[in-house]
């Protein structure tokens, strides 16, 4: 080892700890994980120098640094790119509810098409389900209302209810906002 250095971590880390910042901070841009770069590197460099005799220990400081300084620089650029990529994905999904919004026409809430598709999912469910649903949606009864005139539990009800919104919620896929303004919340 070099007899100016000595032979302790501490007189290591005091010879070459600002060189090994400075180094890596110049890529790095980051005081702080400069500091992290250049105590990790010396850390290493430590450990080297306990099991081996090192001739040249400044070149092998410099390489432990530039590696490290590398690793976090690849992985910084790995966080910019998800981080972009989820701004890329979050801006197309507030461009589509954008479009989507401004492309809802109330007419077509009441239109042919939709009520058709209303119709026809009712009529391939059970004759209960329909029933309560039916009950539920478009006679504003309650849950207990329905049960008692049905002669069936609370959770009965409950569960055709839910039954019949899975079902319209498949085929109104393509008026999703509208299933949910219509069928989905009962006050």
């Amino acid at each position: 080892m070099n007899d100016k250095i000595g032979n302790t971590f501490s007189d290591i880390y005091a010879f070459y700890y600002k060189k090994s910042f400075f180094f890596a901070k110049s890529y790095v841009h980051d005081d702080l994980a400069a500091e992290d770069i250049a105590s990790e590197s010396l850390i290493r460099l430590w450990e080297k120098l306990k099991i081996e005799a090192i001739d040249y220990v400044e070149p092998l400081l410099l390489t432990i640094l530039k590696n490290k300084a590398l690793d976090y620089l690849k992985h910084e650029e790995v966080k910019r790119t998800a981080f972009e990529s989820m701004t890329d994905w979050h801006h197309f999904e507030l461009s589509t509810r954008i479009s989507t919004l401004e492309a809802c026409n109330p007419d077509e809430i009441f239109s042919e098409e939709v009520e058709s598709i209303v119709r026809e999912t009712l009529d391939l469910l059970p004759e209960q389900t329909r029933r309560i649903f039916l009950l539920s949606r478009f006679g504003n009864k309650s849950n207990k209302e329905i049960a008692e005139e049905m002669k069936i539990s609370i959770k009965g009800v409950e569960y055709h209810i839910s039954k019949a919104l899975k079902v319209l919620r498949v085929s109104l896929k393509d008026y999703l906002p509208l299933f949910y303004f219509y069928f989905y919340i009962k006050f």
